[in-house]
């Protein structure tokens, strides 16, 4: 059950839905009606494209909630309808008594996203609904692909911001370790975990430190939200399983840092760097999801792209936006295929 739209924290042109969940939780939708023109049909005398006549879905990372509106602003602006999802236990969907983050398996955002699709309008029926787009930033980048391996034919176009593909001491040190996690997940999966967040991407992003951002310290604490074994369990499986090999029917974009800073003090290289994942091993594992995926690799970004300096992002969507196009026209592919059928 949903409830009616009404007017989001992050004001003018932006809305939210809360839906109700088996079991009484919830997630919460959010929608941009867009108060930002449209990009005009001609730049400097070239002809633009037709705009993207799509859905986006964003989806949020650990630790984190919805509020970058100049990324809402830039699909709308390019003709797409824009919607982020405040998956259940983040952000606007965090209610008393929760266990912020809380989850056991990253397959339980399932009922999220299902929720989040029929709340758009869509009907989930494959080439009956507009190109639909999704967005996923870090362990959000690991759910939707994960989502869209179990759910093919709904999706249109993949694009992977920082996704927590793989974990931070390789593929090795994550095997070491599992069993370990899985099994205080099953007998204590509450217990929380030694800190890592030192407050260094905090420090990069905030605007009351050295960043340019404002947002919600409840929703996204300095430190980050106690990790727990269940949740890290959940985590662990899910890279083993794209690790394994995802077979995603659609193109996938995957945008990363050009490198880390993964040390414990602080550093100026901490405003130059992803300093939450290991971008080379992510960058390695991210061939594993698709039989067509491009890795894009921009100079001195942050682990949220969208964070990043606004060169550094300006770049990205100009990268998105180039990328866009050819992976939304199916009708190319099939054109090939019967030119080169025989030969």
């Amino acid at each position: 059950m949903t409830q009616p739209w009404s007017p989001d924290i992050l004001g003018e042109g932006f809305e939210q839905q809360t839906l109700t969940l088996d079991g009484g939780a919830v997630a919460t939708l959010v929608r941009y009606l867009g108060t930002a023109p449209e990009w005009p049909e001609a730049v400097d005398g070239i002809p633009d494209p037709a705009g993207i006549d799509a859905d986006v879905l964003y989806v949020h990372g650990w630790s984190d909630y919805f509020f970058q509106r100049h990324v809402a602003e830039f699909w709308h602006r390019a003709g797409a309808r824009f919607y982020a999802l405040d998956l259940h236990n983040y952000g606007r969907s965090l209610g008393p008594g929760l266990v912020p983050g809380f989850v056991t398996n990253l397959a339980d955002y399932d009922a999220d996203i299902a929720a989040a699709l029929s709340a758009m309008g869509r009907s989930g029926d494959a080439g009956q609904d507009r190109p639909l787009i999704l967005l996923g930033h870090s362990t959000g980048g690991l759910t939707l692909s994960l989502w869209a391996s179990r759910h093919p034919g709904i999706a249109s176009a993949l694009i992977l911001n920082s996704p927590w593909l793989e974990f931070q001491a390789t593929e090795l040190g994550r095997r070491a370790i599992a069993p370990l996690v899985g099994l205080h997940a099953r007998l204590h999966p509450l217990a929380p975990l030694p800190p890592v967040d030192p407050g260094i991407y905090t420090r990069a992003v905030s605007a009351t430190l050295d960043g340019e951002w404002d947002y919600n310290l409840e929703w996204r604490p300095d430190r980050g939200f106690p990790i727990t074994p269940a949740f890290l369990d959940a985590v662990f499986r899910g890279q083993a399983t794209v690790a394994a090999g995802l077979g995603i029917d659609v193109p996938v974009l995957v945008l990363l840092s050009d490198k880390s800073y993964l040390q414990p003090k602080w550093s100026a290289d901490a405003l130059t760097a992803d300093v939450a994942l290991n971008v080379d091993a992510v960058a390695h594992r991210s061939l594993s999801l698709a039989d067509t995926v491009t890795v894009s690799r921009l100079p001195n970004a942050f682990h949220d792209i969208f964070l990043s300096p606004e060169p550094v992002r300006r770049l990205a969507f100009e990268r998105i936006g180039r990328w866009l196009p050819m992976a939304l026209q199916p009708s190319n592919a099939e054109v090939w295929e019967a030119r080169t059928a025989g030969l």
